[in-house]
């Protein structure tokens, strides 16, 4: 089973192998380029998450026990972060996801360096991803905590 936490350990250990943001923000672009692209047909309105100065469409399929996330922006750098957050929660379960909160965005720092349109994007792509794992769950299942998705616990 996928596991969210070591997930964000990677990342935290692959973020601190650059020094600078320049850095950082060539490899968040790098990995937004190894995104598998989404079909014309799957990049239809409702598929469009609001919240993103750019376009980004997000597909969140599966079950309670594996939801596998795929999402696609026309930006570059949000294209990283869809990428980030995709690694963290795809195959992870419903329940795990909502137990996750992404501490990594805190602990590489990205939330001090993301403009506060990308930083909005990026809090609704959270919020979408959460929303979805809640979606599969029973609605009397009340062991998920009401983390709110962002930059803290």
């Amino acid at each position: 089973m996928h596991d969210p936490v070591k997930a964000q350990q990677n990342i935290i250990e692959d973020f601190s192998l650059f020094e600078s943001w320049l850095d950082k923000y060539q490899y968040l672009i790098d990995l937004g380029k190894t995104l598998l692209p989404l079909d014309k047909s799957e990049k239809t309105d409702d598929r469009l998450l609001h919240g993103c100065q750019s376009r980004v469409w997000l597909i969140i399929e599966g079950d309670s026990n594996e939801l596998t996330i795929r999402a696609n922006s026309d930006a570059a750098i949000v294209s990283g972060l869809i990428a980030l957050l995709i690694r963290v929660y795809s195959g992870a379960s419903a329940q795990k996801i909502l137990q996750t909160p992404a501490k990594f965005i805190t602990a590489i720092g990205l939330q001090q360096h993301l403009s506060p349109t990308r930083a909005n994007g990026l809090h609704a792509m959270l919020q979408a991803i959460n929303s979805a794992a809640r979606s599969f769950l029973p609605e009397e299942y009340a062991g998920a905590p009401n983390w709110k998705p962002g930059f803290k616990d």
